[in-house]
């Protein structure tokens, strides 16, 4: 399944990098759903998202910061030197602006915060496309590089893990969070994040997204067989 083209115009070839099997097929999904694009790949590790790039040659690379083996921005930068005309598109829940200004410093053309839908990631992908579009072989003119630079507007502000609590929260419960995801092992739901803390799940869910947002702590989905996928969290 591949996304639709104009005719005469070939779909941008993407790889699929991400450690979760369910997650890089709904990414790979995505991809297929947006006109002009192809997944073409997918990997799972940092290792096996190289060999991939350097055996199908893709336009693009969506790719995890936490992979098994290596994080991502390791892997952006061994990119860089094993096929150097391919970009890169970070997709991952690290929020921290230490991140995200080194994903920056290291090429990527854009910086997407999991968990996302379709619309989020189709509307990333048109904007590069434009990008490549507006800037053919010669010379540019500004207009065009604004283009290709997504118009010239500053990334967002990634908000900083001491930003105030917000109305209805305490401190004193915030630290209790905060201390049961950095002794779970792995991750917590909020319904399991309120049980040890001694709370109702929807308070739970009310902390836990303000230290997702806040950059203390990332959220991955797990998806089953049916339903909505469950939000699992886990300290930063």
């Amino acid at each position: 399944m591949t996304g639709g083209s104009a005719p005469g115009d070939e779909a941008l070839r993407v790889l699929v990098v991400d450690d979760d099997f369910m997650v890089a097929k709904v990414h790979g999904g995505f991809v297929a759903r947006t006109p002009g694009f192809s997944p073409v790949g997918v990997a799972h590790t940092g290792a096996e998202a190289l060999r991939r790039a350097v055996e199908l040659r893709p336009d693009l690379v969506l790719l995890d910061l936490y992979l098994p083996d290596r994080s991502g921005l390791e892997v952006l930068a061994d990119l860089r030197g094993a096929v150097p005309d391919v970009d890169v598109l970070m997709v991952t829940a690290a929020r921290d602006a230490e991140t995200v200004r080194a994903a920056v410093r290291g090429g990527v053309v854009h910086y997407l915060i999991k968990p996302f839908g379709f619309e989020d990631l189709r509307d990333r992908l048109l904007q590069y496309a434009a990008g490549r579009r507006a800037l053919p072989a010669g010379q540019a003119d500004q207009s065009a590089v604004d283009q290709l630079f997504g118009g010239g507007r500053p990334l967002p502000a990634v908000p900083g893990p001491r930003a105030p609590l917000p109305k209805g929260l305490s401190a004193e419960t915030a630290d209790l969070i905060a201390a049961a995801l950095r002794a779970a092992e792995g991750d917590l739901s909020a319904s399991e994040t309120a049980e040890r803390v001694g709370i109702s799940r929807v308070s739970a869910r009310r902390y836990l997204e303000f230290f997702t947002d806040t950059g203390r702590a990332e959220v991955r989905l797990r998806y089953g067989n049916a339903g909505r996928p469950e939000r699992r969290y886990r300290a930063l």
